[in-house]
């Protein structure tokens, strides 16, 4: 006869269960645990005892369910939650959105829980999101304003909003609120940004959250609009790159593609925009963008390594003009050729 699990092994196995599946009959539930109906029913008890708000579920059969409490239980984790779980931590300390300190604070509270295997998994594990370095630190964006955003966003319901611009100087008489049917919250570069249908302008507009003061009431509901193109993040950084096309499709419009003297680490290190293939040990191709065919080729050119122009015609041709720029620069020739 196989030995029966003493009752804390038992009640961690039955709470593994209940956390996997949303609704669970009692007889499998007693099979699964290998124990009787009774049993089932006095762990249950026990685990409510504990926080644990598993209720009864009605139907032929009867069953139970974990449903969501007022308070916080303990949780179990399996080893690759538990992973996973720091490692969010550890990036949610880089969004921007004022939980820094609170990420810091939970995940040495979930350290200190885990088992010794997974604290050494996790402490030698280190990861750091990387922004481009920007002109000046970005504005933390409230995380109750988040929130607000968020929830509106997952009920489907049109927000008001005040929105300051830069160099704003909070007088009372300002512009009317935006009203919005938003759409998604997005993070691009360090900041929070609300995705909104703008109601009052019959166009879709991005918002820095930093900026939003949402108002209360919401509005009602409506219906989603679909994104051009239909993806956010292609809408989001074709936004940011000042042009998207017809199809929602999002780029620079001016694009090209070269082959550097370079490893493509090193490229990668100073490229916000574009896609960087290594070729060997000191060469690479590198696609981009840019805002017109001079400024791409300027782009380029700020590596200090030898260029192969792969195409097209055109960047070809802006590097030509560039280079006679240049070297009339540096023989001393002014631009009229004098």
């Amino acid at each position: 006869m196989p030995k029966t699990p003493k009752t804390s092994a038992r009640l961690l196995s039955m709470l593994s269960l209940l956390q996997a599946r949303r609704d669970w009959p009692g007889a499998l539930l007693a099979e699964r645990l290998d124990v009787s109906p009774r049993t089932v029913r006095r762990d249950v008890d026990r685990l409510r005892e504990l926080g644990y708000p598993v209720v009864a579920t009605k139907g032929p059969e009867g069953g139970y369910r974990l449903d969501a409490g007022t308070e916080l239980p303990p949780l179990l984790f399996d080893d690759e939650q538990a992973v996973a779980l720091a490692v969010a931590l550890q990036i949610a300390a880089t969004t921007g959105a004022g939980i820094e300190e609170a990420a810091a604070r939970a995940l040495h509270t979930v350290r200190q829980v885990m088992p010794a295997r997974l604290r050494r998994r996790i402490d030698t594990l280190r990861v750091t999101a990387v922004e481009p370095p920007a002109a000046r630190p970005n504005p933390q964006a409230d995380s109750g304003v988040l929130m607000a955003l968020s929830a509106a966003v997952h009920a489907r319901e049109e927000l008001r909003f005040d929105y300051a611009r830069a160099g704003d100087t909070g007088d009372t008489d300002g512009p009317p609120p935006r009203r919005t049917q938003p759409h998604h919250l997005v993070t691009w570069g360090g900041r929070w940004y609300l995705v909104a249908w703008d109601l009052d302008r019959e166009d879709w507009r991005t918002f820095r959250a930093d900026r939003i003061s949402p108002r209360t009431p919401t509005g009602p509901r409506f219906t989603p609009r679909e994104l051009p193109g239909g993806d956010v993040t292609a809408f989001v950084i074709s936004r940011f790159q000042g042009i998207y096309g017809s199809d929602g499709s999002a780029g620079w419009p001016c694009r090209g593609e070269v082959i550097l003297d370079l490893p493509a680490a090193e490229v990668s290190r100073y490229l916000r925009d574009g896609l960087v293939e290594e070729l060997g040990p000191d060469r690479c191709r590198l696609v981009t963008g840019s805002w017109s065919w001079a400024g791409l080729a300027a782009t380029i050119g700020r590596f200090d390594a030898d260029i192969e122009v792969v195409g097209p015609p055109e960047l070809r041709e802006a590097c030509a003009r560039l280079a006679r720029r240049y070297a009339g620069a540096a023989a001393g020739r002014r631009p009229d050729g004098t």
